[in-house]
């Protein structure tokens, strides 16, 4: 039989995200983002022989990952695809309701490493704190079904804001302090056709998660053989 769930599951979950995108229960799933497109920025510097000095985040899903040396092609590029790429993968790993709580145990240990060493305002590091602690205890306590939910949530969310970023800061308006902004000063290259660049990998590797999903949930259920 058919595993419409791991299609379905990520697919209703996104459009509830949508439909309270303004609210009080997205909020926190919105600032996590943040921080993985703050992650995802200093992980490029990293990569590219650079180092992460400190991560900032606001209450009002502001954020900065200050870094020293690295490639900034690489690192202004890092941001909005990396936070695309987290959510890609948090929705391919949610396969399986098995490793759920694996998943969501590793991102809390990592969500607590990476606030310890390098976020350096108030709220972020409260936000950092509690969230780390938030999916352990989840991965610890509760059953697979809610970690593979929380997964997909994550995941929905990250794909969805790193969409709606890009289409927000490259195309709908400009900012002088986007990514864009300081890739078109860095190369020249209009903001507005670095945010169609990624609006198109956007769009190319959603369409591959959701095939891969849709290929996953079309997959033949195995059939014990009889005793």
């Amino acid at each position: 039989m058919a595993d419409s769930r791991r299609l379905l599951l990520p697919l209703g979950i996104a459009v509830l995200v949508l439909v309270l995108w303004d609210s009080f229960v997205v909020f926190p799933f919105r600032i996590f983002v943040v921080l993985l497109h703050e992650i995802s920025h200093g992980l490029a510097a990293v990569a590219s022989g650079g180092a992460i000095e400190s991560i900032e985040l606001s209450f009002d899903e502001g954020g900065v990952c200050h870094t020293r040396g690295g490639s900034a092609f690489l690192i202004l590029n890092a941001g909005y695809l990396g936070s695309l790429i987290w959510g890609a993968t948090f929705l391919v790993l949610g396969e399986r309701r098995k490793r759920s709580r694996t998943v969501i145990a590793a991102i809390g240990g990592f969500t607590l490493l990476v606030t310890l060493f390098y976020v350096r305002t108030f709220f972020g590091f409260a936000y950092g704190l509690a969230a780390g602690c938030a999916l352990l205890g989840t991965a610890a306590r509760l059953q697979p079904a809610v970690s593979e939910i929380l997964l997909a949530a994550l995941g929905a969310t990250s794909a969805l804001y790193a969409v709606w970023d890009i289409l927000s800061d490259a195309l709908f308006r400009h900012s002088n302090a986007s990514d864009a902004a300081a890739l078109a000063q860095l190369t020249g290259i209009p903001a507005i056709v670095w945010g169609v660049g990624w609006i198109a990998i956007s769009l190319v590797v959603l369409a591959s998660v959701l095939r891969r999903l849709a290929d996953a949930g079309n997959q033949p259920t195995p059939q014990q053989a009889p005793a």
